[in-house]
């Protein structure tokens, strides 16, 4: 009882998003388990609870109240009384019992009205209020004493003897909104009685006229039956009918030639006889019918013709029609069938208006004001779904002061209606029905309305209407609700912070083994983004900084060089277009001189091709698209064809080319500004436009993905010096005096200007958006492969890992509704090939088909639920009702055990995940093989009709 009250407490005053009841439902099971036979029927749980309350609070209230009689508001509030008045073998007797869920009987009632009839009248009960004595047995049960709050409970589960099994009712039963209860109670006996004896006799009068009613609309002897309306109406067009003959010999006559006798005639032939004779010659008048026919005999040769010999008889007609019917016959016959039709529609319509009169009479003969005396409002509907082994429990409760339902599903609690309360509740949709009805007297409004202070009159609310004890219990439970976030926040952030420790501890560690490293202060080894590192001392990873000390005075005058650069090429994008700043120079030309484009020599430039094997160098030929062939020096395993291919290396070859002229003129120094410049306009031009979703320039440049989730002015600037000191570029002198440039000034930055904590967790995020865009492309192409079972667990995890993503920032992941169709078509998919998997019979394909269920379908649904949306509650309840629709269905005894321990699983509303599956392990992609297989993925679908995804 007190965990009961604390349960109760909790809902109405807890911070927490829902309550926990698993401390009282052990004490129910414990409970349970002591008694002799274990229950398992849901009412017979209700009926034990109640039982226990009322115990509880009577104990109680013999506590608080010594000598006086004590009230159990289990009682007042739940329980009524009724007097069974009957005659058991001849003899009279009255009883009065209490009741608290009143049990009706749904198979075989259409409304709740008649199932409450048929309950409060039990066998023959003509001798109760007869004057003759009669030895019948029988009952009726009138109520003395409703409950505040009247609870039915509808029987829709029987048990099957031929099967051996309960099943579950499915039948629709209507029940109102508003039920009035006059014609139930005592005090009404005789009024009533004299009502079900009208509406006994109206019934009877009904049943007579819909069997004559059923003559007229159902006329004939045989098996076929039709309208006898219609019948009269076809004999009369049949009548009126004329007949249309044709013959396929119409032709025969026109064989014989002119002049032919016209004597008399042999005997007629056959239709096959006459197509298989030859025409007959005139032989004057000499020529008899005798010597006619010899001659026809003698010449008949037998010749199979399947089309003449298969013709229809010359005098049948092409539809059917009277051979033979005088005008004078013709009108008697419309005159007799005209007016039986007439006769016939006036008394189907007459019979048919006395049925619905006495429908009516019936539906109106409690409705006068003196049987509406007793109103009960609808409060609660508790449903279930499934079968009668297994199924899944909601209900709906009305709420007063929002007015409107609520649909409480779980932890799920949700706005819902009228209509949508009918389509679950009645029965005959789905599997769903209701099994219990609360109903409140409409009359005692104090049961639903806000409580009010004694003293101030103002509205009690949440913890205001809970008792001292009670108070301090959810008080206390709060405080406690507040201390575990508290510490979660502090466990998050330690977390983080060991994170953040363990990066700058790796990256202290890389950058201790790259100053170690013996090289040219000249020309200082990068640390590259996107491209392999320098020599082959340091592992490929993300760009970290040899943070040198700066060996002159001159470094922060190169650091603002370079930002200015940047913030001059941001601030021109603004104002002119991008044709402009790929012509302008850093530093103004002393004479205009013509740009020098990047270009492809027909014969390498000799300084170019050097193969000295002995040094250990050599010469490659690369093809980069949209920029050029280039012949490129590069030390014996220096050089990376790879990264060379990588959009940011063509980019950056590209903007030095276009400052060629720069460089002719002012040196590396100026011509790497003006390079630096002109990529940083390019990426920031990307950023800012419109793209298709196939062409994502975040994949093909990091700078794009730091632009437009503005990453920090010094993370921009640090990654793009990066990328210019990569020594991939060092395959002619100019690209290499420029990288010196940048690897200059990547030397000369101070450890303290750049958090590196804050750069690593940026590009760590760029890589989490690659591994995010790895998972989806992969699901994508095995969804499209229709490899649903491969596919799922990257659009799972690219779904989950993305919208975390999204959770920093818009442009940090991916559509979410994209993935979210995805990964909700691929479980509707596995869904149905498991059904049809399990709809064939065959043991290993049902082994199988549940497998994927249990392994795949059923650990993902929780996913589906946490978040509530509409699409994915729909998908959830269009996989439940297609297992559901299996239980009514017969079928073989294994396959309904499996069914029957499969349900439990997948109707189960939990949203909490308990199993799964690992991350699919990730293959490696180049950047250019993984924007090639993300735009043509990406295209694929994006033609696939709005409707379709």
């Amino acid at each position: 009882m007190q965990e009961l009250r604390n349960l109760f407490s909790l809902m109405v005053g807890s911070k927490r998003k829902y309550v926990d009841p698993s401390r009282a439902v052990e004490i129910l099971k414990d409970a349970f388990k002591s008694s002799e036979s274990q229950q398992q029927d849901v009412s017979e749980f209700t009926h034990k609870l109640l039982d226990w309350l009322e115990d509880a609070f009577q104990m109680k209230a013999e506590e608080d109240r010594e000598g006086e009689k004590p009230k159990n508001p289990m009682v007042e509030l739940f329980y009524g009384r009724f007097l069974a008045v009957g005659v058991l073998e001849g003899k009279k007797f009255e009883n009065t019992e209490m009741f608290g869920q009143y049990p009706l009987q749904v198979n075989g009632f259409k409304d709740l009205h008649e199932c409450l009839e048929a309950a409060m009248i039990e066998g023959e009960i003509e001798s109760l209020h007869s004057a003759e004595n009669s030895a019948r047995s029988g009952q009726e049960h009138w109520f003395t004493e409703l409950p505040p709050v009247l609870t039915f409970e509808l029987s829709r589960f029987e048990f099957n003897q031929a099967l051996g099994r309960p099943e579950k009712i499915h039948n629709k039963l209507e029940f109102p909104s508003m039920l009035y209860m006059d014609r139930y109670m005592d005090r009404n006996r005789e009024i009533t009685r004299i009502k079900r004896e009208e509406i006994r006799r109206l019934k009877e009068h009904l049943t007579l006229l819909q069997q004559r009613l059923e003559r007229y609309l159902s006329y004939g002897s045989g098996p076929k039956r039709f309208p006898l309306a219609d019948v009269l109406q076809y004999a009369m067009e049949f009548a009126s009918s004329k007949p249309v003959c044709t013959s396929p010999v119409e032709d025969i006559d026109s064989s014989a030639p002119p002049g032919g006798t016209t004597g008399q005639q042999p005997p007629p032939l056959s239709t096959a006889e006459q197509d298989s004779l030859p025409p007959l010659e005139s032989s004057g008048p000499a020529s008899g019918p005798t010597t006619a026919l010899a001659a026809a005999q003698q010449q008949r040769v037998p010749i199979h013709k399947p089309f003449t010999q298969s013709r229809l008889p010359p005098d049948l007609p092409m539809h059917p029609a009277p051979r033979h019917i005088t005008e004078e016959e013709l009108s008697v016959l419309e005159g007799c069938l005209h007016r039986w039709r007439s006769e016939v529609e006036n008394d189907t319509r007459d019979l048919q208006g006395s049925i619905t009169r006495i429908h009516r009479t019936i539906d109106l003969m409690y409705s006068d004001k003196s049987m509406m005396q007793v109103p009960y409002r609808l409060h609660a509907v508790l449903v279930h779904e499934g079968q009668a082994n297994a199924g899944h429990y909601w209900a709906y409760i009305y709420d007063p002061h929002q007015r409107c339902w609520m649909k409480y599903n779980d932890i799920s609690v949700t706005k819902s209606s009228w209509e949508e309360l009918v389509r679950d509740s009645f029965g005959g949709y789905r599997n769903a029905s209701a099994y219990c009805l609360m109903y409140i007297n409409d009359k005692k409004p104090f049961l639903i309305e806000e409580e009010f202070d004694k003293e101030t009159g103002q509205i009690l609310s949440g913890m205001d209407k809970l008792p001292p004890d009670l108070k301090q219990y959810v008080k206390e439970d709060n405080e406690l609700f507040d201390k575990e976030i508290e510490e979660w926040d502090i466990l998050q952030a330690h977390k983080a912070q060991q994170e953040k420790l363990a990066l700058a501890t790796a990256a202290a560690a890389a950058s201790s083994a790259a100053s170690s490293t013996p090289t040219s202060s000249s020309s200082p080894q990068p640390m590259s983004t996107e491209s392999s590192p320098p020599d082959n001392t340091v592992p490929q990873q993300d760009p970290e900084y040899m943070e040198q000390p700066s060996p002159t005075n001159d470094s922060k005058h190169l650091q603002e060089d370079t930002e200015r650069a940047i913030s001059r090429a941001a601030a021109e994008q603004e104002e002119r277009s991008p044709e402009a700043l790929l012509n302008a120079s850093l530093p103004p030309p002393t004479s205009p001189q013509p740009e020098i484009q990047v270009s492809t020599p027909s014969t390498p430039p000799p300084d170019l091709v050097i193969e000295d094997e002995s040094l250990g160098q050599h010469t490659v030929e690369v093809a980069i698209p949209n920029v050029g062939t280039f012949v490129i020096e590069s030390e014996e395993g220096g050089y990376d064809d790879e990264a060379m291919m990588t959009p940011n290396m063509q980019g950056i070859i590209m903007a030095i080319g276009k400052s060629s002229s720069v460089y002719e003129k002012n040196g590396p120094e100026a011509a790497f500004f003006k390079a630096i410049k002109l990529e940083y306009a390019r990426l920031l031009r990307f950023a800012q436009e419109d793209t298709p979703p196939e062409n994502d320039y975040r994949l093909q440049h990091i700078i794009v993905y730091f632009i437009q989730n503005q990453a920090p002015k010094k993370i921009l600037e640090r990654t793009l010096l990066t990328q210019f000191a990569d020594r991939n570029l060092a395959f002619d002198e100019r690209c290499k005096s420029i990288m010196n440039v940048a690897r200059a000034k990547l030397d000369l930055i101070k450890p303290e200007e750049v958090n590196m904590d804050e750069y690593e967790m940026w590009h760590q995020a760029y890589r989490n958006f690659r591994e995010t865009t790895i998972l989806m492309m992969t699901g994508l192409e095995l969804f499209q492969k229709t490899n649903y079972v491969e596919a799922l667990m990257y659009l799972i995890y690219s779904y989950q890992y993305n919208k975390e993503l999204l959770s920093k920032g818009l442009y940090r992941g991916h559509d979410e509704e994209l993935l979210g169709h995805y990964r909700r078509e691929c479980l509707l998919k596995l869904n149905e090939q498991a059904a049809a998997m399990f709809e064939s019979g065959e043991e290993p394909e049902v082994t199988t088909g549940l497998g994927i269920m249990n392994e795949l379908v059923v650990p993902c649904i929780p996913l589906l639920l946490i978040h509530d949306t509409e699409r994915d509650m729909l998908a959830v309840e269009d996989m439940r009702n297609r297992w559901c629709s299996y239980l009514g269905q017969e079928m073989e005894s294994n396959l309904q055990e499996k069914l029957t321990d499969f349900l439990p699983k997948l109707l189960d509303c939990s949203t909490e995940i308990k199993s799964f599956h690992d991350p699919p392990k990730l293959p490696s992609y180049s950047t250019l093989e993984l924007c090639e297989r993300f735009s043509r993925i990406m295209a694929a679908i994006c033609r696939v009709p709005t409707e379709g995804r």
